[in-house]
């Protein structure tokens, strides 16, 4: 799976937004099955996907199936098992790696963790065969475990989800983890700023549901012409040295200035 700095949801119930979706520029599209359909229409939205994908045979797109605990969740793996085109899935309210395995799902897989026995299970989930990126729902995660959104105590809670989020993937040479949706998308600069804040606690992207915050979130993920040119210089210097340390703008400069250079330039797609 390529870097995602915008992951851009598309409810299944809405294939006239497919098309638009698909040209909004967000890295990945993920049509949703689960919390953006009613229950009463989840079969109509499966058969829309369907009828997408039966007339755009070679394109790719991800899926987000409905959970473990409810009943659609057999109808939707096998619609993933029909096309090959929905090449990842994801997994809401991921709770154990057994969970995962029993999908029997040959795609690779974005669990969400969102319930508190999700994060306990976080370093099982992490590990589990075909788990190939990390993601959490904000909301989810906060009423499971009780917080008042929008507070200090929650933001709080919340930045030791992400810390867990952003160790585990490490410790499973995982990709960085992809942020909770930002629910406003009016303001661009929200969007951006909440995106930037997620790049430096160590996410690789985060999760759209409009998208006009999809130029926002790349901006926030990605590194401004000062930044770059310092990663430039570092990396220069670095080739003059031979990899010994040296000094730069009155800073040392040593093995791990030099690989956050390296992120830097590989993250803004520069060279």
């Amino acid at each position: 799976m390529t870097r995602s700095r915008s992951v851009l949801f598309v409810p299944a119930s809405r294939p006239e937004r497919f098309a638009k979706a698909l040209a909004s520029g967000a890295d990945r599209v993920v049509v949703d099955l689960e919390d953006a359909v009613s229950p009463d229409d989840k079969a109509r939205a499966r058969a829309a996907l369907a009828a997408h994908l039966d007339a755009h045979p070679a394109l790719p797109l991800g899926v987000r199936i409905n959970g473990a605990d409810s009943p659609w969740q057999a109808d939707d793996l096998a619609l993933v098992r029909r096309y090959p085109q929905l090449s990842w899935v994801m997994v809401p309210k991921a709770e154990s790696a057994a969970e995962l395995a029993a999908l029997n799902c040959d795609r690779p897989l974005l669990p969400l963790i969102e319930t508190a026995r999700g994060l306990l299970n976080l370093a099982a989930i992490a590990s589990a065969p075909g788990v190939r990126q990390l993601g959490y729902g904000g909301l989810d995660l906060g009423v499971d475990l009780g917080l008042t959104p929008d507070t200090d105590g929650a933001r709080a809670q919340l930045d030791g989800v992400r810390l867990q989020l952003v160790l585990h993937s490490r410790a499973a040479d995982l990709p960085p983890p992809l942020e909770t949706v930002c629910p406003e998308f009016k303001d661009p600069t929200v969007v951006q700023d909440w995106a930037r804040r997620a790049r430096d606690i160590g996410f690789d992207g985060m999760l759209c549901i409009h998208p006009a915050q999809v130029n926002a979130a790349h901006q926030g993920f990605g590194f401004d012409p000062a930044d770059q040119d310092w990663a430039r210089r570092v990396l220069a210097g670095a080739a003059a040295h031979q990899g010994a340390a040296f000094q730069l703008d009155g800073a040392m400069v040593d093995a791990p200035v030099i690989r956050r250079a390296e992120r830097i330039l590989a993250a803004s797609g520069a060279d």
